[in-house]
């Protein structure tokens, strides 16, 4: 990749495979309606976003949607379905990140919440026992609830950048989600946009 030194990536559909459908399926069971009625619009998506960025705890997050949903399920019961999506990390994706280490610097940036960080930790070292974090992998890593920050805001971006002294037009960024490549890419980034179907082994890094 001609003058590219650094590499941002996603997590979710990029790094960890993902299936939006089975937590979908799984609140279904719990009594609500799809859960996309709930979140997609409105005063909703903004408790969402809010969790995503550390405005509130899990346990408001698990109240708001007993509130928003009026199921009586366990938090235990919440929480599981919340985290039905998490899915596996292919051994070959993780060794890919491995070597490019040594040819670039990598970063991860990841919109999540702290339920959904833990739960995938813990399948990170379930698949890989003994060989240290997922984190190891990246010279540094970011998660939205943590930075209180989110995809695609342009300041996101630009944070890393300035605390990493990184060059835009050196950083590449990787995502399955345009609207976030866009948001790099209007902070100066250039942008890799995984469509349905690729995934980061398709590509000559």
């Amino acid at each position: 990749m001609i003058g590219i030194k650094n590499i941002i990536f996603d997590l979710g559909g990029v790094i960890i495979n993902l299936d939006n459908q089975l937590t979908e399926d799984a609140f279904i069971a719990l009594g609500t309606r799809p859960i996309k009625e709930y979140f997609g619009h409105g005063h909703a998506a903004s408790f969402f976003k809010d969790y995503e960025v550390g405005a509130i705890s899990d346990q408001q997050f698990i109240d708001n949607i007993r509130s928003q949903t009026g199921i009586t399920a366990t938090d235990e019961a919440i929480v599981g379905a919340w985290n039905a999506l998490l899915l596996d990390f292919p051994p070959e994706r993780i060794q890919l990140l491995k070597e490019l280490r040594k040819r670039y610097r990598i970063f991860l940036f990841s919109n999540t919440n702290a339920m959904h960080l833990d739960h995938l930790q813990k399948i990170y070292r379930n698949t890989f026992p003994g060989a240290g974090e997922l984190d190891d992998h990246f010279e540094r890593t970011y998660y939205s609830h943590i930075l209180r920050l989110r995809k695609p805001e342009v300041e996101s971006f630009q944070y890393i950048l300035r605390e990493n002294e990184l060059k835009g037009e050196e950083t590449l960024f990787v995502d399955d989600a345009l609207i976030n490549v866009e948001g790099a890419e209007k902070a100066g980034l250039k942008g890799l946009f995984l469509r349905p179907g690729i995934s980061i082994m398709d590509f000559q890094w």
